[in-house]
């Protein structure tokens, strides 16, 4: 369920770090991440996975707690439940994800959208997670410390071994950092257009993923979304792309010009 790796990793030319990474954790905690303002980010939405799939998802790897706290005041569990009450306390969290999954599965049959039917087990769901950064000492200073939930804990150190183990690359001004866009040697996307490259990252990013939801690799798709996204004003797939510049604040970024800042025509600096 705790996943993660780093996309893209950019240093620019005054030595500030841009990393996109992509984590998976459970949704129970998503509300938490999202308090964190520097970050962009785009998520995999549950309202596009057919619920047959999803449901399958949830009886495979069913997001769990990593502690199982002790009831007391305050909004720290310090102390975790004896090991027999754990094992009732799993059985029932369990129970209470196999009643879910049955009337999920009845709407299904009645017809109803997956947008709906799937919202019934998401407390049992995984989430990945696009996130984009320059500024992250505030997010590990909060949720590695020992009184964050214990699962926002595990996701944040997963994203923090993952960058400690990752190597930024050295951009010159006005270079690109591109999330999934795959142009170095032998890549899927040598030979395009820096313009073009661009439009595929803010796409992917979009989508999560470097496939399309049919599983397949698709550049003309990516570009057709792009355009679809800027129409219609969906803007934030658009912050992941930046070019390297000096020290400034760009958005939510500082030393990395956002792509969304070039095209938003609302965009406030």
């Amino acid at each position: 369920m705790y996943e993660c790796s780093v996309l893209a990793d950019s240093l620019n030319p005054v030595g500030k770090r841009l990393t996109t990474v992509v984590v998976t954790y459970p949704r129970m905690i998503h509300a938490e991440a999202l308090t964190h303002r520097t970050m962009s980010r785009n998520s995999a939405s549950s309202r596009a996975i057919p619920n047959e799939k999803l449901r399958q998802r949830v009886i495979d790897d069913p997001a769990m707690p990593v502690f199982w706290g002790a009831n007391q005041s305050g909004m720290v569990a310090n102390e975790e439940l004896d090991p027999a009450s754990i094992t009732l306390a799993m059985a029932t969290w369990l129970e209470a994800r196999d009643a879910m999954l049955e009337y999920s599965e009845k709407l299904s049959r009645l017809g109803l959208h997956k947008q709906l039917c799937n919202r019934l087990i998401e407390p049992w769901m995984g989430i990945t997670v696009i996130i984009s950064a320059t500024e992250w000492d505030g997010f590990f200073r909060q949720r590695c410390h020992k009184d964050a939930q214990p699962e926002m804990r595990r996701a944040a150190e997963v994203i923090r071994d993952a960058m400690a183990a990752s190597s930024p690359r050295k951009l010159e001004l006005n270079e690109w950092h591109l999330p999934l866009v795959r142009n170095g040697a032998g890549g899927d996307d040598q030979g395009m257009l820096i313009e073009d490259l661009v439009k595929l990252s803010v796409a992917r990013c979009a989508r999560v993923s470097y496939l399309t939801h049919d599983g397949r690799r698709d550049p003309q798709a990516d570009l057709t979304l792009y355009e679809r996204l800027v129409t219609q004003g969906h803007w934030s797939p658009l912050e992941h792309a930046a070019q390297a510049s000096g020290s400034e604040r760009c958005g939510n970024f500082f030393g990395f010009v956002q792509h969304r800042s070039m095209v938003d025509p609302h965009f406030i600096r």
